[in-house]
């Protein structure tokens, strides 16, 4: 494995210029959800510079899929039988529905064994049932794996927040609670906005987890959207919730990266600093491997 020590740097508040008008070099970017099964376009996000992906849905197949970046997997994400994803675009694999208890440790312990970096629970009415969520998690947490909730309202966001679960899949479309934020006080969120309109409740719920100290992340839902490289209508979204360029960048690149322990391969090169200027980042001089 390769030192923490660029990672550290490269999270620091220093770029890493180089004299005489050469790139500065700057971290990968990170998409913290996708669905690569949906659309296979590893190849396409690595070349605009999006090294690392977080799929948070997918067959169980497919957790020993070789890409060309580096893709931390979550497999099928758990639910009630028939529930979400089950019965809507998740037929064939995307789902594993669970009854009881037993059900939920035996699939979690199985994911963590074929190689899962993250497991994902279905939230809201027709996902797993609340009382089961807490034995996710602590199955989850058992094999050190961060759990993540779809959940799109105040009582599944809620319900996941007191479970323990470590990343929120979506800002929650449904106007969010003050008992709901406070639950999630200290842990991350995944943007998504533009996958779901980029309504005005969505922005506001992003404001003000934010100002809640959850960690923002970005994320596309690539599968469910169709922009292979970084999403420039999450990008203004994000902007409309207050992030500037600086908070951006971390969205896209630091924090994914120390969120879930990844040290990437590769670095970009970039015309300046995207902290002053985030457009940079979109459109990378070149891609160096990490010595």
């Amino acid at each position: 494995m390769r030192s923490w020590i660029w990672l550290v740097v490269a999270c620091s508040a220093s770029a890493k210029p180089t004299p005489n008008g050469a790139p500065t070099r700057w971290p990968p970017i990170v998409d913290s959800h996708v669905h690569l099964a949906l659309d296979p376009v590893a190849g396409e996000l690595a070349a605009h510079g999006v090294e690392v992906a977080v799929d948070l849905g997918a067959p169980e197949s497919a957790l020993g899929d070789k890409l060309p970046i580096e893709v931390l997997r979550a497999g099928p994400m758990l639910t009630h039988p028939g529930g979400y994803p089950l019965d809507a675009w998740g037929r064939e694999g995307y789902g594993i529905g669970c009854a009881d208890a037993t059900c939920v440790t035996a699939t979690v312990d199985r994911l963590a064994r074929e190689g899962a970096r993250v497991i994902k629970l279905a939230g809201d009415d027709d996902g797993l049932a609340v009382a089961l969520m807490p034995v996710a998690v602590a199955a989850a947490h058992a094999h050190h794996l961060k759990v993540a909730i779809h959940a799109l309202s105040d009582a599944g966001a809620l319900a996941g927040g007191r479970a323990g679960c470590d990343v929120l899949a979506h800002t929650p479309v449904e106007p969010l609670g003050a008992a709901t934020i406070a639950a999630w006080r200290g842990r991350a969120v995944i943007s998504t906005l533009a996958a779901f309109g980029g309504s005005a409740d969505a922005v506001a719920n992003l404001r003000a987890l934010r100002a809640a100290g959850l960690t923002v992340l970005y994320g596309t839902d690539l599968g469910n959207t169709r922009e292979a490289g970084p999403n420039r209508d999450e990008i203004s979204l994000l902007r409309k919730a207050g992030l500037d360029d600086a908070a951006i960048t971390a969205a896209m690149t630091t924090a994914p990266l120390a969120f879930w322990g990844v040290t990437p391969a590769v670095e970009l090169e970039l015309a300046g600093d995207p902290r002053r200027d985030v457009s940079v980042l979109l459109a990378p001089r070149g891609i160096r491997a990490v010595r």
